[in-house]
């Protein structure tokens, strides 16, 4: 029965994992599709976020069970409700992934992004890849100081985001009410994923440790 149990709870590493490459795909290919006003990859985007939620929906399932069957306590009890914030905050990736996609639909034929950022969206995208992938291995490998380097890996995603706003408000912006509106849009939707992404290894730190990063430092 205890092998059982810890295949289950090995089986909820495994779904998370999985989620993590899903996600990472997803924005991959939604900011493709963003820079090059691709409908048919953006739509590609939205429809595979059910198989995200479907992911999700199958770890809740399985954690509500084993709380109702095993009743875990201590690393146990720790692992599946980190679980099930893990899961949730990759589900609201997979979500963030497909508002970008839903933009560049939204806008087709024409592009949402101005030529002078496209550098900019270019750089956010590849952060949160680099962001989802790093939190995956650590979700896998449950290695607390990779994960407690995701808060700093997340400042460039910060800084980036900043700069979006430098320079939507300068003084000889053309933007008009619209564009602006997608660009503040999309930005946020990359600083939100990357937060997201520091969550996930924020729960790592505590599935291990049993304490907060803050508490650690």
């Amino acid at each position: 029965m205890r092998d059982a149990y810890h295949e289950e709870l090995d089986a909820l590493t495994d779904r998370l994992v999985e989620m993590t490459r899903l996600v990472r795909s997803a924005i991959s290919r939604a900011t493709t599709a963003l820079l090059d006003s691709d409908l048919q990859l953006a739509e590609s985007v939205i429809s595979q976020d059910e198989e995200v939620n479907r992911i999700y929906k199958e770890i809740e399932t399985s954690i509500y069970d084993l709380m109702a069957r095993q009743q875990p306590v201590a690393v146990d009890l720790r692992m599946v409700i980190t679980a099930l914030r893990m899961g949730s905050d990759l589900e609201r990736m997979g979500d963030l992934a497909e508002h970008v996609a839903k933009i560049t639909r939204l806008r087709h034929p024409d592009s949402a992004i101005p030529p002078e950022i496209r550098s900019t969206i270019l750089e956010m995208g590849q952060i949160a890849e680099r962001l989802v992938t790093k939190a995956g291995s650590c979700v896998a490998s449950r290695d607390v100081e990779a994960a407690m380097e995701l808060e700093q890996d997340d400042d460039e995603m910060d800084r980036l985001h900043r700069r979006l706003f430098r320079v939507l408000l300068a003084k000889d912006s053309t933007y008009g009410v619209e564009q602006a509106i997608d660009v503040t849009l999309i930005g946020r939707y990359y600083e939100r994923y990357a937060d997201h992404a520091v969550r996930v290894a924020r729960d790592v730190v505590y599935l291990v440790t049993g304490s907060h990063p803050q508490d650690l430092a």
